[in-house]
């Protein structure tokens, strides 16, 4: 209903002005402007209530309804307007036919399709009623990160504002000389025009590229700057979004996506800002010229304005799906790299060649269509340009036939007009490169505003330090598996001065434990408790240097050993870092190498063995002198002498105050544990010491059983123990002869 509204009213307007036409004999006495603007105020009301109508009947106008008002006013006052500045500009002139052309088709026509196209760029340009804005990249967020460096753009400007105006005073003196020629005047007037446009020219040139020095500096400080910001931000997000987003994405979009995104700005903000600067005085000029001419020349602008706002839509669509394509590859390329020794050992060097290449192949397929998108859009911004030009000059020789301008004005607009004509088509050949940069700044965006999915962290950093940690009824699943929970309920304390130990079968729920622990996560029910504070609470540096982390597969660095133990803390001297290698039983293997602590551990740690990387990690931790120390398997690679030295580290800490979570497969590890914690399917089952759970037969005692015998895929397990079937013995000494059935 709301469209078939839209031709009545149409229709309404046009039979309007027919009556408005026919009676404009009856009212020859009246101001002919005053009939017009009186005509126009009559049309601007009918076409509002109409407007009204249209949008109290329907969904049929979806986001067009909120333009209806604006664009019934635009029809109302475009020909009033336009004859208003004609007397204004020539007030000696008849007044234009146009007052009485109201109800001639074309005129009609004319009107309805200067208001549609301005409409309509309205719309592209700004739109409204989509909602709240999302968070898509635009120009004008991509311009905010240059908001540092404003005074330096505020010079710029002046400097720009010098040289434009400098290469804007030939084109005057050129039609001045023109001038000149034809009458014959003062031979003293063309040799002082050349001498002011040399010294315009010197003047020009000397400011530009003072601005041009001055702006590559900043645009250098910019790239940093975003790059810095983007890094910093991905820095702060939660684990979960690691797990979320692979690698190869999170670095394309750091590295490769602010290249481009600075890249472009470096490139093509210069031409925006000089063919902008450009533009504005041109047309001011070409208004102080002739008027007649600059309306015109202004008819034709929507048009040439809106080709390429609808073209460069598009290939921002496919700028941004070449950047996510590429992202895709870079996945590849980098999982790849990082697994090289599981591609050598089950030879499949050409399976991943092959797969990196078929990505390669979709980003190629892409590279050609934004190609052949980018060379239809030039294509399309220079067809109405040429249009425009050359009515322009068929329109300005008819001006001069008439004697509306001199033949020196008519050279001085031609200049502006193509002066004028190459910066609009700078801005348009520029448009396409910045949609580009706002393609591929969309997930460089996502990531700066992104707020992380965690609470952020207090300010609590007390003096002194427990160590009691309490866990209390906590319930936890990851991300997006809300229906599958792998802590039901947990509770369970650290005491200051005890070792407790966790053990389970794989997947009951431990790491999980730890993650909580850790601050990776945050649980859906249940309180984390430090010294009777919500962890929460505690201050982010604080928190993680009271309570430490050693899992069974540490990270290194591709850094010195010495580096890799002191990680997180600043400068320590190579005393301190001796003393912890030393705990952790780490400082033998560390000086047989050639270069002792000075040594390049390599990427991952992977010019050392899996052993050696969990003893620097387990000194890495000590360091920092912990009141809460969580062992995840940290010992599981290491030798006998080095674990006894390891457990001597562990049991002797928790006995000067430390709070210990000893997590292990190897139950060998955990018998002198003061409480053992066993947990299945999230829930704790049992808890006590080693003894009292042999003796009751449970599911530790199970545990026992099942590594004692090699079950279930364990073989060997009775050898690591140090002991056989018949009588296990302790690495410490003793036997386990408090086994049941052994």
């Amino acid at each position: 209903m709301a469209w078939l509204s839209l031709p009545l009213a149409v229709l309404l307007d046009f039979l309007t002005l027919r009556l408005a036409l026919r009676l404009c004999p009856l009212l020859q006495a009246w101001d002919p402007l005053a009939l017009a603007w009186g005509v126009a105020l009559a049309r601007g009301a009918l076409l509002s209530l109409s407007a009204q109508a249209a949008r109290g009947r329907g969904q049929g106008l979806p986001g067009a309804a909120e333009a209806l008002l604006p664009l019934a006013a635009l029809l109302s006052l475009l020909l009033p307007g336009h004859v208003t500045l004609q007397a204004l500009a020539q007030p000696r002139a008849p007044p234009s036919e146009l007052l009485h052309g109201w109800g001639r088709g074309d005129v009609f026509g004319l009107t309805y399709m200067a208001a549609g196209l301005a409409a309509a760029l309205w719309h592209q340009l700004f739109p409204a009623g989509r909602g709240e804005p999302g968070p898509s990249a635009s120009l004008g967020r991509l311009l905010a990160c240059l908001r540092p460096d404003l005074l330096r753009f505020v010079a710029m400007a002046g400097f720009l504002v010098l040289s434009s105006l400098g290469e804007m005073a030939f084109p005057y003196y050129l039609g001045r000389m023109t001038d000149w020629i034809i009458n014959e005047d003062d031979p003293s007037v063309f040799i002082q025009a050349v001498w002011d446009m040399f010294l315009i020219a010197v003047g020009s040139a000397v400011t530009k590229f003072i601005c041009d020095t001055v702006y590559k500096e900043t645009m250098n400080r910019i790239h940093m700057r975003i790059q810095s910001q983007v890094f910093s931000s991905v820095l702060h997000q939660e684990i979960a979004f690691f797990h979320a987003n692979r690698t190869g994405d999170i670095t394309s979009r750091v590295t490769v996506d602010t290249d481009t995104v600075s890249e472009v700005l470096s490139e093509k903000l210069n031409v925006l800002m000089w063919c902008g600067m450009q533009g504005v005085f041109l047309y001011a000029l070409m208004v102080q010229v002739s008027l007649r001419l600059v309306l015109f020349t202004t008819v034709g602008l929507p048009i040439i304005l809106l080709v390429p706002k609808l073209s460069g839509k598009f290939h921002q669509n496919l700028a941004k799906r070449v950047q996510e394509s590429l992202a895709k590859a870079n996945e590849v390329a980098v999982e790849t790299f990082q697994a090289m020794a599981t591609v050598r050992s089950f030879a499949n060097e050409e399976g991943a060649a092959r797969r990196y290449g078929q990505r390669l192949q979709e980003t190629y397929r892409l590279n050609q269509q934004e190609a052949a998108a980018y060379a239809a859009s030039m294509w399309t911004n220079s067809l109405p340009q040429l249009a425009l030009k050359v009515g322009i000059l068929y329109y300005g020789g008819r001006l001069v036939a008439a004697g509306g301008i001199s033949t020196g004005d008519l050279v001085t607009f031609v200049l502006y007009a193509t002066n004028f004509s190459t910066a609009l088509e700078g801005l348009l050949s520029t448009y396409p490169s910045v949609q580009k940069a706002v393609g591929s700044s969309e997930k460089i965006f996502e990531y700066m505003e992104r707020t992380p999915q965690i609470s952020p962290p207090g300010t609590l950093a007390p003096p002194a330090l427990r160590g009691l940690l309490q866990v209390q009824d906590v319930w936890f699943s990851y991300p997006g598996r809300d229906d599958a929970p792998v802590l039901k309920g947990v509770s369970l304390e650290l005491r200051p001065g005890e070792v407790t130990a966790l053990v389970g079968p794989s997947g009951a729920g431990k790491t999980a434990l730890v993650a909580l622990l850790e601050r990776f996560y945050e649980p859906q029910r249940g309180r984390l408790l430090l010294d009777g504070r919500d962890l929460r609470e505690y201050e982010h540096h604080y928190l993680h240097s009271k309570v430490a982390l050693v899992s069974q597969g540490p990270v290194l660095f591709a850094r010195s050993l010495h580096e890799n133990i002191a990680y997180g803390l600043g400068g320590r001297s190579r005393q301190e870092v001796t003393g912890a290698a030393q705990r952790a039983n780490a400082r033998g293997f560390i000086a047989r190498l050639s270069h002792g602590y000075d040594t390049d551990v390599g990427e991952m740690g992977g010019q050392i063995s899996g052993g050696q990387r969990q003893g620097v990690a387990i000194a890495r931790a000590l360091l920092r002198d912990p009141r809460v120390l969580i062992l995840d398997d940290a010992t599981s690679a290491l030798d006998t002498a080095s674990q006894l030295g390891v457990e001597k580290e562990i049991y002797e800490g928790a006995r000067a105050g430390r709070s210990v979570l000893l997590i292990a497969h190897r139950l060998s590890t955990v018998e002198r544990a003061n409480r053992i914690l066993v947990l299945e399917d999230g829930e704790i089952r049992e808890q006590g010491t080693h003894r009292e759970l042999l003796a009751r037969r449970g599911s530790y005692w199970c545990l026992v059983q099942k590594q004692l015998n090699g079950d279930q895929g364990a073989p060997g397990i009775a050898w690591r123990l140090g002991g056989s079937d018949a009588a296990m013995e302790h690495p410490w000494g003793g036997s386990s002869s408090g086994i049941p059935g052994v």
